[in-house]
């Protein structure tokens, strides 16, 4: 049986700041933003895809009850991870350096966190 990871929702407090954060400085391109009506005006729902990604991230109001900034160690797999890091900063995203943990010989790694403290690692493999 196949499986396929399609959406993981990060816990925000600030949808706009969130979105901004996403799309314009790590570059994920929206999907949706939905606002919802009626007894469902408070709900609101922003889809982002990393490019190249089949996985996409949600953020919003009303769709997980976890506390901002309580995901971490979500890994973002790039090719190049200095040129990664290096495009990262550029668009105004402070993160940690590159580390190669030694557990896994050539695979590098460098962290960087969404404005509510939610943690993700990039990760360049050794192939």
């Amino acid at each position: 049986m196949d499986m396929k990871l399609e959406l993981v929702p990060i816990p925000v407090s600030d949808v706009g700041r969130a979105k901004s954060f996403y799309a314009e400085k790590v570059g994920f391109n929206v999907d949706l933003d939905v606002k919802g009506s009626g007894e469902m005006r408070q709900m609101r729902v922003v889809q982002l895809t990393p490019s190249g990604s089949a996985c996409s991230i949600s953020i919003g109001t009303g769709i997980v009850e976890t506390p901002p900034g309580s995901v971490q160690a979500l890994h973002l797999v790039v090719s190049d991870i200095k040129a990664a890091r290096t495009e990262l900063v550029e668009r105004g995203v402070e993160g940690g350096g590159r580390r190669d943990p030694g557990a896994r010989p050539g695979v590098s790694y460098a962290s960087f966190s969404d404005p509510d403290g939610n943690g993700w690692l990039l990760q360049q493999p050794p192939y």
